[in-house]
């Protein structure tokens, strides 16, 4: 008693299924046992990047300047250049505006609200600090430093001088005299007297 012709076909469509699943999983524990233990491969390594040869120049000079730890210091410095290669700025800018606005107090903070190295004020950059983790970034001095030149950066952009930029930074945009960026610039040349000296 055989079966029909029609479920022969059927029952052999299942098998032939069966069989063809059956063999991928196969191949595909096969390939996994193949794959190296993660023990075995190497962790990737970066090189370190590259510093500039006037960061430990500035460290020496501004940690004596401003009574700071040489640690300390290096933290800043370091943070100062990254950030300005990122965003595209002048890094003893960013210096001489850390300079000027908290004299390297990553604590110092301003009747108008202005906290931290760069004095940065919250309520106008919550966006940012949000991308660094909330308002508590503000306090840590690389985060500072990392918002504040990409505030100056865009003010610079928006106004189309660094002059201006810094001026719109400082709140005294209107300011005809240029008072700010006067003090800002004049700092940076101090800091570039420093590595020739």
């Amino acid at each position: 008693m055989g079966l029909p012709h029609r479920s022969l076909r059927f029952a052999s469509a299942i098998v032939l299924t069966a069989t063809l699943l059956g063999g991928a999983a196969d191949s595909l524990t096969t390939l996994a046992a193949f794959e190296p233990a993660e023990s075995c491969v190497p962790e990737e390594t970066f090189a370190a990047p590259v510093r500039d040869p006037a960061e430990p120049i500035l460290v020496r000079y501004l940690s004596r300047r401003f009574l700071i730890a040489t640690a300390a210091t290096e933290q800043m410095v370091e943070a100062a250049f990254r950030a300005a290669r990122e965003v595209g700025l002048d890094p003893f800018v960013v210096l001489a505006v850390i300079s000027v606005e908290s004299r390297f107090n990553p604590i110092a903070e301003s009747v108008m609200g202005a906290k931290g190295l760069m004095q940065i004020i919250p309520k106008f950059h919550q966006a940012k600090l949000a991308a660094r983790g909330g308002e508590a970034a503000i306090w840590d001095p690389e985060a500072n430093i990392a918002i504040g030149a990409r505030i100056l950066q865009e003010y610079v952009y928006r106004t189309g001088t660094l002059e201006a930029g810094l001026q719109f930074y400082n709140g005294a945009f209107a300011d005809g005299s240029a008072q700010y960026a006067q003090k800002v610039l004049a700092e940076r040349g101090r800091l570039l007297a420093a590595l020739g000296g």
